[in-house]
């Protein structure tokens, strides 16, 4: 049983060190750890390059997310007396492990120096696959959080906490609702400094730069 979950694991982790948003920005000649909030992740590559690189960034962290809890899953229908992800239960344990791979390589990328961004997209990737209508609830909190503040960090905190609530009271698994409370927790915390500045009223909202590349 737990061969299928390291290698699991060891994938997602892999998959999810892809630094997609550096080198989006790379190729438009900027390095993103450099300018912004110094962040790889979508939001930022967006307020510095514009809608179109920073909607390319986010769809291709979210397919990590996607990629990484899909593949196990998909596994299950291998006919083959040796697939050790035929089990259901082991393929589901395999999905859970091979996102929080995923989450801790897009945030400690090996390719980056174990930089990188907080794991918002990637997460809703794999949500999507476990969990979708508790993660399109979690959406709606974010549209009407980022829109009512204009906070992407609000907007991302609360979606992070709407999620693992809708799991509840959807009564899913307790893998999933744990899973889902885990990932909740580990976003949050990634966004600590934000909610320092948020709290202190220094927060800056969302506002692209008006001088960037389109």
């Amino acid at each position: 049983m737990l061969t299928p979950l390291v290698i699991a694991a060891v994938v997602g982790y892999l998959l999810g060190s892809l630094p997609f948003g550096y080198l989006v920005a790379r190729a438009k000649g900027v390095n993103i750890f450099e300018v912004g909030s110094k962040s790889p992740g979508a939001t930022n590559v967006r307020r510095v390059l514009g809608a179109g690189p920073g909607n390319l960034v986010f769809f291709l962290d979210a397919l990590k997310g996607v990629a990484t809890a899909g593949w196990p899953l998909l596994a299950i229908r291998m006919s083959s007396a040796t697939n050790i992800f035929a089990d259901r239960d082991i393929s589901l344990l395999a999905a859970v492990a091979g996102l929080i791979g995923a989450l801790f390589g897009h945030s400690f990328s090996c390719f980056t120096k174990f930089r990188g961004g907080k794991g918002v997209a990637t997460a809703a990737g794999g949500f999507l696959v476990l969990l979708p209508f508790e993660t399109l609830i979690a959406g709606a909190v974010w549209i009407l959080a980022f829109y009512a503040s204009r906070y992407v960090s609000l907007a991302s905190i609360l979606a992070a906490v709407a999620l693992p609530v809708a799991t509840f009271f959807l009564n899913q698994s307790s893998l999933l609702l744990g899973l889902s409370a885990l990932i909740a927790a580990f976003v949050i915390i990634r966004h600590r400094a934000n909610i320092v500045r948020l709290l202190n009223g220094t927060e800056n909202k969302f506002v692209r730069n008006a001088g960037s590349a389109s």
